[in-house]
């Protein structure tokens, strides 16, 4: 992924009502646009687990080897990193503090870290208006609820902006979520002040067994953090009939 990180503590959960999670009235809904098909069925609700992707406790050792060599030889790390494959582990290299033997036991390490579940959450697609959709989400994902997917022009609106797409996504098994394709949009603007940044992606690791809604919100200013909000969502994909 381009720029999701392990997600930060959560808000206190608001849990959405039964009523809260009906089809908006006042027309019949839609078929579920195609892009959203593989993940989402208009009108049907699917639990999901909002987590973190935690490797084993024995990394920690190899991790701190990594970031005393980072703050020994600061400038060679921030360029290693610019220059390094994003979202993958960083490549061996003797800088790194690691044997080649260590750096072995690193990735096997790294292989082995999971899904870990905190908070159960409540997904639902639903057609806010004709050509309109909102993916809504129960407890401290429902800042989600607030954009809008525009089908047929294919972006988000959010109270900033629009979200435009990107590039699909196809991950490497070695990335922090494992091997997934998805699609995903982004929003960005900067003034003299603040500048904010807000991401939303959708897709499905590739044995089908589980899809991915991940979520980021940025704001800052100048050496100082407005706002830095971010989720995973994990969640079954429809029922193939």
């Amino acid at each position: 992924m381009r720029f999701f990180k392990i997600p930060t503590l959560f808000r206190n959960a608001l849990v959405l009502t039964s009523a809260a999670l009906s089809v908006t009235s006042g027309f019949a809904a839609s078929k579920t646009p195609e892009l959203l098909s593989p993940y989402l069925t208009v009108g049907k609700t699917v639990k999901g687990e909002i987590g973190l992707v935690m490797p084993p406790k024995e990394i920690s050792k190899y991790i701190s080897k990594i970031q005393a060599a980072a703050k020994a030889n600061p400038e060679w790390y921030v360029k290693f990193s610019k220059e390094a494959q994003p979202g993958l582990p960083l490549p061996w290299e003797e800088k790194l503090g690691l044997t080649k033997e260590e750096y072995d036991e690193y990735l096997k390490l790294w292989d082995q870290r999971k899904f870990k579940a905190l908070q159960q959450v409540v997904i639902r697609l639903e057609e806010s208006k004709p050509n309109e959709w909102m993916i809504r989400v129960s407890g401290a994902g429902m800042q989600i609820s607030l954009l809008r997917y525009i089908a047929k022009e294919d972006y988000f609106k959010s109270p900033n902006g629009e979200l435009k797409r990107l590039p699909d996504i196809n991950a490497d098994k070695r990335s922090i979520f494992g091997e997934w394709k998805g699609q995903e949009w982004k929003y960005e603007s900067a003034s003299e002040y603040i500048t904010t940044k807000e991401n939303i992606a959708i897709g499905k690791f590739v044995d089908d067994k589980y899809c991915l809604l991940i979520y980021r919100m940025q704001a800052y200013t100048s050496g100082n953090t407005l706002e830095d909000k971010s989720f995973v969502i994990r969640f079954a994909p429809p029922t193939k009939k």
